[in-house]
């Protein structure tokens, strides 16, 4: 018994010591995350020294609030800006990009992130296209000053310093942070990989106050989702169901799965459309998508053309009629289906976009199933 004393002991006290254990973590990691802001710039005065430049007039302004992005400027001189972006640090980059029109494409960036061993690295790049081979070191139309450029970090921000030699610099400005699971640029190409995230914004550079910038052709973006959405995601299946479980309504049906058909090819054709125009107007590589969407408008098109040489029902042919037209429909489904999901991908528009769809397709798939069985017990 007196051996197990010490155990007993321990057993006992264990709560105590596991409440110790994660106070002590708490306060080691609440001391790591150092904040800033424009209210409170504690955390930027203890290292406003180490910039090159002059610091005490910058003026400040929360550019991308989701990200925590912070900058900091200041007209420096005739022809002469100082700029300080501020980040939360992590494993790949941040960047700040001057637009002609608000888009990424066609931007001069300055890029900073903190290497694998502690060293601080700041290049411009030439955002020519949207694939990493188009994205060009060392190149574009700002002239930074080298003497005053410099990356700073503490235990949980980067400061990106550096001044540019400009009358006055473009008001569109792009923001971009990496993603995570990719490496910050590297020797000897210091290739940029695809970022995470990313916002515009125009600025006033006299009053401070910026404004978000929409990225360019959102409405027809918006209208070619929509379309597609509505025309072959949506109308398409409600009216293959109509054909499918109302056919004792003869002929109702056949005029109700007549309508919805041909509202439904005509938001969808509408949709292609739009999706055409865009990607003339846009640099953007979505040769999958574009394929997925002629090959359902394609059939789109067959569908129709076999409506209007339809056989009489009594004729011999009208069965193979039927089963290729009915097989033809449902490919045509299942395809609108995936690559309605992939536009959504592709867009990046966000889980609402993923939701909203994903709940009217399960409304649908649902209410097929009822009457699906509804179907094989009258049978």
């Amino acid at each position: 018994m007196i051996k197990k004393k010490p155990m007993m002991k321990l057993l006992i006290n264990l709560p105590f010591l596991l409440i110790l254990a994660s106070n002590h973590l708490s306060l080691h990691m609440v001391h790591g995350q150092t904040q800033d802001s424009c209210d409170s710039n504690s955390n930027f005065g203890s290292l406003s020294s180490q910039i090159l430049f002059e610091t005490s007039s910058l003026n400040c302004l929360a550019v991308w609030s989701s990200e925590n992005f912070i900058l900091r400027y200041s007209q420096a001189g005739p022809s002469l800006w100082s700029f300080v972006l501020s980040a939360p640090i992590s494993n790949s980059y941040i960047g700040m990009g001057f637009s002609p029109n608000g888009a990424m494409v066609g931007s001069s960036a300055v890029v900073g992130w903190v290497a694998s061993d502690g060293s601080g690295n700041m290049k411009k790049y030439l955002l020519g296209g949207q694939t990493p081979s188009q994205v060009l070191v060392d190149q574009g139309d700002l002239e930074i000053l080298g003497n005053t450029s410099t990356i700073l970090s503490d235990t949980s921000r980067i400061y990106m310093a550096f001044q540019l030699a400009i009358d006055e610099p473009r008001r569109q400005l792009v923001y971009s942070v990496g993603d995570n699971s990719n490496p910050p640029p590297n020797t000897p190409s210091f290739r940029l990989t695809q970022h995470r995230n990313h916002a515009a914004i125009r600025l006033n550079y006299a009053s401070g106050e910026g404004s978000r910038i929409k990225a360019p052709y959102s409405n027809l973006k918006r209208a070619h989702g929509t379309l597609n959405m509505l025309g072959w995601g949506i109308l398409l299946p409600i009216g293959a169901m109509v054909a499918r479980y109302l056919k004792h309504m003869n002929p109702l049906w056949f005029y109700v799965h007549s309508g919805i058909q041909s509202l439904g090819f005509i938001f969808g054709l509408s949709g292609v459309i739009a999706g055409l125009v865009l990607d003339d107007r846009i640099d953007a590589n979505v040769n999958k998508h574009k394929g997925l969407g002629i090959t359902i408008l394609a059939f789109g098109c067959l569908q129709v053309l076999a409506f209007l040489a339809r056989p009489a029902v009594e004729a011999k042919t009208r069965t193979y009629w039927n089963w290729y037209h009915s097989s033809v429909g449902r490919l045509m489904i299942f395809f609108a289906i995936v690559n309605i999901f992939y536009g959504i991908h592709l867009a990046k528009a966000g889980s609402s976009w993923n939701a909203g769809y994903g709940v009217v397709l399960g409304i649908l798939v649902i209410s097929g199933l009822i009457l699906e069985i509804n179907m094989l017990r009258k049978k």
